[in-house]
């Protein structure tokens, strides 16, 4: 019945989606009649979006620096994070080549379906340029320039917290202005089911059912990811961190944890376990209690690799190469961007999505395409998320006390009471 209750919201957006699809392809452009409320739920996103952003990057930056954990992001964690983050990026991408899941579109008739110069073509540097930066202040507030906007409320709510006593009023300000925003989007996100539908109708009414066959792949080969990710990826990075006794130590504890991540497809709610986890395995408490919190906004290999799988399905219905040098550093280096984006703002997902749509020149409208394959790999995802923490806070001990940290700690491993759920 816990199960059902944490799912109910999901069950209902999937449903939306399907009907919506069905419809799509029994209607089809009949199904534009719904395509205006479909349009008015993006509409109350995308102005929700830039707000959001603002309010819970500086909020976030501001925080950090009062409890002094600006100055803890550094070192072996961020190299953690990195490392693993682009291999997750690099894995993706590689399988894509190999199994694209819109390798056998017609992409002329999807093409026909979209509003003309969807897409505008950018030089290398032009998107680097763009991507960081913008000419004007007033252009900065806007849902095309996202990453300018992350980068300047970072360093808004760091110097808020510089200023100290003169910037408490400000930091307040912050606090209760993401709140509020919070709930804007969480009262909106309860017509997501309706909205998301009548925009999938819409889109399959103009694309026909290719589109549908190519949302069907990409689950297939993001579950393909999860499990070489999960099993494998972890496997080799214990292994490297603790040998055959970290192996053994993670294996027996990640049930728990994983079973967590599943039922509540949420990876806040899954600190508190992955914390406790990862004491057993022999993480040092101070390193897990940084690690796993940090990891949670910053850190998520599942939204990495589906970054992935968004810009290579939209570059393959645009007909955009695939294997040119730039392109390929700019999809991971992309990928990496959506996954910390994801972390580090709540309702990140549509965030992610207007990002990619930014950086590329893609139209903002495109974010609800993407917004879709998000809906059907939030399970798999939220378990690479998750998960990948605890493996995190395990390299890190490995970087911070050596070779020894699993004879010193699993030898005697911590007097941890003992808990519903979990046992020793």
């Amino acid at each position: 019945m816990n199960i059902l209750k944490n799912y109910v919201y999901t069950i209902l957006l999937l449903c939306g989606i399907l009907i919506g699809g069905i419809c799509g392809i029994i209607f089809g452009e009949g199904a534009s009649i719904v395509k205006p409320v479909g349009d008015i739920f993006l509409n109350l996103m995308f102005v929700l979006i830039v707000p959001l952003v603002f309010f819970s990057v500086s909020s976030s930056i501001c925080n950090m620096k009062q409890s002094n954990m600006v100055g803890k992001v550094v070192g072996n964690i961020a190299l953690v994070f990195l490392l693993t983050s682009v291999v997750a990026a690099i894995v993706a991408y590689v399988f894509t080549l190999f199994y694209n899941p819109l390798g056998g579109i017609n992409q002329s008739d999807v093409l026909t379906g979209l509003p003309e110069q969807t897409i505008r073509q950018l030089t290398s540097a032009e998107i680097f340029v763009n991507t960081f930066t913008v000419s004007d202040f007033q252009q900065l507030f806007t849902k095309s320039n996202l990453l300018p906007l992350i980068i300047f409320s970072a360093f808004f709510g760091l110097a808020t917290a510089l200023s100290k006593s003169k910037g408490t009023v400000v930091a307040e300000l912050l606090n209760a202005a993401n709140s509020i925003i919070l709930k804007m989007m969480s009262i909106i996100m309860m017509a997501a089911p309706l909205g998301l539908g009548c925009y999938f109708a819409d889109t399959v009414g103009k694309l026909g059912g290719q589109i549908l066959n190519g949302y069907l792949h990409v689950f297939l080969l993001y579950l393909i990811l999860t499990a070489i990710s999960f099993f494998v990826l972890n496997s080799v990075y214990v292994f490297i961190a603790g040998g055959k006794k970290g192996f053994i130590a993670f294996w027996r504890n990640m049930p728990t944890p994983s079973l967590m991540a599943i039922a509540t497809s949420s990876s806040a709610a899954c600190i508190p376990v992955n914390i406790e986890a990862s004491k057993r395995m022999g993480v040092p408490e101070n390193i897990a209690e940084t690690v796993i919190p940090l990891g949670t906004n910053i850190h998520k290999d599942g939204s990495v690799m589906a970054g992935v799988l968004k810009v290579i399905f939209l570059f393959t219905i645009f007909g955009q190469e695939l294997t040119s040098s730039s392109n390929m550093f700019m999809i991971i280096g992309v990928a990496l961007l959506v996954g910390a984006v994801m972390g580090a703002i709540p309702s990140g997902g549509m965030t992610g999505e207007l990002l990619i749509c930014s950086v590329f020149g893609f139209s903002p409208q495109l974010a609800g395409t993407l917004m879709i394959i998000s809906t059907i790999v939030d399970i798999p995802a939220t378990l690479l998320n998750s998960t990948g923490n605890v493996v995190c806070a395990v390299l890190v001990t490995r970087l911070t006390d050596g070779k020894d940290w699993v004879k010193k700690q699993l030898v005697a491993p911590p007097d941890l009471p003992e808990r519903e759920g979990i046992k020793r």
